[in-house]
């Protein structure tokens, strides 16, 4: 019972750590910039300016995108893809479904690889999140103050996704949850003798 809750626990961490890497991919704050009330964000997908009424722009080409944007897309739409993996994974995994009953060391197999897959996206959420801030500050040191980007809130989401989806999948990948399982059946099978016999004993 206790790694039945324990694998949920991980389960709902992993997806919500997943729609928070999916809402900053595409949030619009990962740069920001203001010069009086005149403000400019910058996100991967497009760039929105304006004082009081905000005007956004998708961007046109790859090509021109700095070195930052175009990874940071690539990684984090590899991390959404190997999370949305691991959710089907782990869901067939999880002692909750009714998925390979029958196969007990297969299914938690199964959960342990989503939770696997799942820390594994959530460091590369973390790592690329980490690389393009560091970027951001090292131009913010060079250029000048006010003509100098600043990173915005949707960094803030894009770690706490990723935190959020490597401690989820710890939880799934825990082996605890299969040797609490087979320690089970051995107690609960019927057919294991649990006294002795003393027919023999005179």
């Amino acid at each position: 019972m206790a790694s039945s809750a324990q694998q949920l626990l991980g389960f709902f961490l992993s997806l919500l750590g997943l729609a928070a890497t999916v809402a900053a991919t595409f949030m619009v704050e990962w740069k920001k910039q203001s010069q009086g009330k005149h403000r400019i964000y910058e996100g991967l997908w497009m760039t929105c300016s304006g004082t009081e009424r905000t005007i956004c722009e998708i961007h046109q080409t790859m090509l021109k995108l700095p070195t930052e944007v175009q990874a940071t897309r690539a990684v984090l739409l590899l991390s959404i893809f190997i999370s949305t993996v691991a959710l089907l994974v782990s869901t067939v995994g999880m002692k909750c479904t009714h998925f390979m009953d029958s196969k007990t060391q297969t299914k938690s197999t199964a959960a342990m690889i989503g939770g696997l897959m799942f820390m594994v996206a959530g460091l590369l959420t973390i790592i690329i999140t980490s690389v393009y801030v560091k970027m951001i500050v090292q131009i913010f040191g060079q250029s000048h103050r006010l003509l100098s980007f600043e990173f915005g809130h949707a960094v803030f989401v894009s770690w706490a996704g990723g935190f959020l989806t490597m401690a989820g999948g710890a939880f799934l990948s825990c082996r605890r949850c299969s040797r609490s399982q087979s320690t089970e059946s051995v107690h609960a099978n019927p057919h294991l003798p649990t006294t002795h016999s003393k027919s023999n004993y005179v």
